[in-house]
């Protein structure tokens, strides 16, 4: 039987490593989604209650008010899953729900490749093998004798998924994006 522990947010340890700095229009989703919804899925522990998945929810659930944890102690062999007696996923709110996990999830990434160079090189990682491209390293840079020429671009859209997609698109593309409503 695994072993069930409450406790409160500030028993939990963020990841001082973290590879997502996350982005600011994926906080404010996430933060969106707990105000909405509250919790919908699990994070994930070391033994130490230090975070390895999930550092953003909780910088999140702490703004919104979500203080209580509960910790299910297992090694790994168990599948941890969390029931929501209050959701149908047949009704609007459960496939509302669905679909903003999906959606932050997405529009929150943001490699610190920094990051994942240093611990690749301390612990023999191969960031590839997970799906992440380490960029090129960047050559040294030359004086452009060009002016460069700071342009804005604004768009306005009614449909959040679609300016999530569009902002997650342009932050990939190497654009400096932000988020004002």
């Amino acid at each position: 039987m695994a072993k069930i522990i409450e406790t409160s947010i500030e028993q939990l340890i963020p990841d001082n490593k973290n590879f997502n700095k996350g982005t600011e229009y994926g906080q404010h989703l996430i933060e969106e989604s707990l105000r909405k919804f509250g919790a919908g899925r699990s994070i994930l522990l070391d033994k130490n209650n230090r975070i390895i998945a999930g550092n953003k929810t909780i910088e999140n659930a702490s703004i919104v008010g979500l203080d209580n944890v509960i910790i299910v102690e297992t090694d790994g062999n168990q599948i941890v899953a969390v029931r929501r007696k209050d959701i149908d996923l047949d009704t609007a709110k459960g496939r509302e729900l669905a679909l903003a996990d999906n959606a932050t999830s997405k529009a929150n990434m943001a490699w610190d490749f920094d990051v994942i160079a240093e611990q690749a090189e301390r612990f023999a990682i191969e960031p590839e093998d997970w799906g992440v491209s380490m960029p090129e390293p960047e050559p040294e840079e030359v004086e452009d004798p060009k002016q460069e020429i700071d342009t804005k671009l604004i768009v306005e859209c009614g449909d959040v998924t679609k300016l999530s997609l569009l902002f997650s698109e342009l932050q990939d593309r190497g654009f400096k994006c932000k988020l004002k409503e």
